[in-house]
């Protein structure tokens, strides 16, 4: 499998909500053949140390990041605040990795509820050296589209598009999960009219992980 990335990873410090143990992932990885892995835990940055550490033993580029937490509204507000959407975040060089901890480390402190969260503020903030991936069903692009409301994930998608550029991806999923096969058409017409890459986990699109060239090499 060598040239495929898997950029979208969770561990088992994504706590309820992953399995796989650092030591265990990074050796299948290698098994593989693959070159390069992501660690991208729900909203914290427990495991990169240890995932580093196993990577680069193991000859594996590294790419540290962070399934984040955004709030509705700012990241301060807590009032019914407790559903917040996903979204991932990778550092593709030693800013991006300060740009990282600086967000995880808000989300703690500042923006705690329930979750650690950020908001979309703080993304123009501290987006300098990451990349941004549009998420799960349970980002707000794929939300907001499974509610109809495609103008507001078009204005969702032209935001981070504004704040990332080339960096943002709209990502897209297919599990076989009924939501994801509704809004898989939509994602790929929004890329296309916001001029967002795709990027493609068991899709039949033709999209390329290659595309993420420019922060592996």
């Amino acid at each position: 499998m060598s040239g495929f990335t898997h950029l979208h990873v969770h561990t088992q410090y994504s706590l309820l909500d992953g399995a796989a143990r650092i030591n265990e992932l990074v050796a299948r990885a290698k098994e593989l053949g693959m070159d390069s892995l992501a660690i991208t835990d729900h909203g914290a940055m427990y495991g990169v140390i240890d995932f580093y550490k196993e990577c680069k033993k193991n000859g594996i580029k590294p790419i540290l990041g962070m399934e984040a937490y955004v709030a509705p509204r700012s990241h301060l507000e807590k009032s019914g605040m407790r559903e917040n959407a996903h979204l991932i975040l990778l550092s593709k060089n030693e800013q991006g990795y300060k740009n990282l901890m600086k967000l995880s480390t808000i989300a703690f402190v500042d923006g705690f509820y329930y979750k650690p969260r950020i908001d979309y503020d703080l993304l123009e903030q501290y987006h300098e050296g990451l990349v941004c991936l549009s998420a799960c069903l349970a980002g707000d692009i794929p939300q907001l589209l499974l509610q109809r409301r495609y103008e507001d994930a078009k204005a969702i998608a032209s935001r981070l598009k504004g704040i990332f550029g080339g960096d943002f991806y709209i990502e897209i999923q297919n599990h076989g999960i009924p939501e994801q096969l509704e809004v898989l058409p939509q994602l790929v017409k929004l890329a296309r009219l916001r001029n967002v890459y795709l990027f493609g986990l068991e899709f039949s699109l033709s999209c390329s992980f290659l595309q993420f060239g420019h922060f592996l090499s």
